[in-house]
């Protein structure tokens, strides 16, 4: 392998890296290690597969205030032929051991350029009010922006997510729980499940709760079935990307709920319900949303009758889960740290 094939299998997991970078920055710390400390042999896995996630986290928790909650198989993926294997890795290691760790600052260098990306897209909805908020807008900063487009479907998440739960709370909806009296015995029996599970008992056989959308929690997960669920029922999935018959089959097979609401753009809600025909499972789909629907919606939210009630609340909602999703990085910090080790002085690795 030359250099050059070296230097392309690193750029294309940059390339499909999300905003977080998790990947590129524990190759980063391997060089880094192998450079420093020349404990490890870059053509031998083993002396680092595992203990390269400790340096790798090491890195990301200051500065991304998170680690990667992938699966240990996905993680090891890293080193896979068709990501950047041993052998790449020492050719690497060759080139980022004779000009002083230049490999290592090209990868912090992207990492430093993707954070900025993010920053300017995300200042949007900080800097935002009811008034000068757009959807399509703040959506296209992240579809036009190479950097960002792998992290637009948590973008959708979050927006799906903030306009449902603001109305849904608007509304004041209410749930209740009730037993059929005919059944109270078999409620005796297993009275403590009841309790656990379900929240009544003998004396209390019924319960009101107020109802709520909740997402499934921050993940890199490609493909996972579900997004969000609701307390009242629906399981929520949504899909920014063009569709096929796999595809379309996990967004049923993953999630048990007969009630589920797919959220999509427009083009791909007649391919949606032709695949849900053929495989049989249309049935099980209580709506389709699409995203124009989102976008109306979201005008009312922000202009229309209840926006002096709603809009704030929105807006707030999209700011906080972001800094929940992203990256929180103190950018001085971080230069701090890039300082320290010395890659100020280089120019770009090509």
């Amino acid at each position: 392998m030359k250099l050059t094939e070296a230097k392309a299998s690193l750029d294309k997991i940059i390339k499909k890296a999300r905003v977080h970078l998790y990947k590129p920055i524990q190759i980063a710390e391997i060089l880094h290690r192998d450079r420093v400390n020349g404990d490890i042999d870059l053509s031998d896995l083993e002396t680092y597969r595992i203990k390269s996630k400790k340096w790798r986290d090491l890195i990301c928790i200051p500065f991304l205030g998170r680690t990667s909650t992938s699966s240990a198989k996905y993680q090891d993926d890293l080193f896979n032929p068709s990501a950047v294997p041993p052998i790449a890795l020492s050719i690497l290691g060759i080139e980022n051991r004779n000009k002083n760790g230049i490999v290592e600052c090209y990868i912090y260098n992207k990492f430093r350029q993707r954070y900025g990306q993010m920053s300017t897209a995300l200042n949007y909805s900080r800097d935002s009010n009811k008034e000068t908020f757009d959807l399509q807008e703040f959506i296209e900063l992240f579809w036009n922006e190479p950097g960002l487009k792998r992290s637009l479907d948590k973008i959708y998440e979050i927006v799906v997510y903030s306009l449902f739960s603001v109305i849904v709370d608007e509304l004041n909806v209410n749930i209740e729980v009730s037993l059929n009296p005919l059944k109270i015995n078999v409620l005796k029996e297993f009275e403590t499940f009841a309790e656990k599970v379900i929240c009544i008992n003998a004396k209390n056989t019924s319960f009101k709760s107020k109802a709520s959308i909740n997402r499934v929690g921050v993940t890199n997960a490609a493909d996972r079935g579900l997004d969000m669920w609701a307390n009242f029922g629906p399981a929520i999935q949504i899909k920014h990307l063009p569709l096929n018959e796999k595809l379309a089959e996990n967004i049923v097979s993953k999630i048990t709920s007969d009630r589920i609401v797919i959220v999509c753009k427009d083009s791909e809600e007649s391919v949606i319900k032709s695949l849900l025909n053929q495989i049989g499972w249309k049935s099980r789909i209580q709506s389709i949303i699409t995203e124009s629907e989102l976008i109306e919606w979201y005008k009312k939210a922000l202009h229309g009758t209840f926006s002096d009630s709603i809009g704030d609340k929105l807006l707030k909602s999209i700011s906080d889960e972001i800094v929940l999703e992203f990256p929180s990085t103190d950018i001085a910090e971080f230069m701090k740290f890039y300082k320290e080790r010395g890659y100020d002085i280089f120019k770009d690795w090509k």
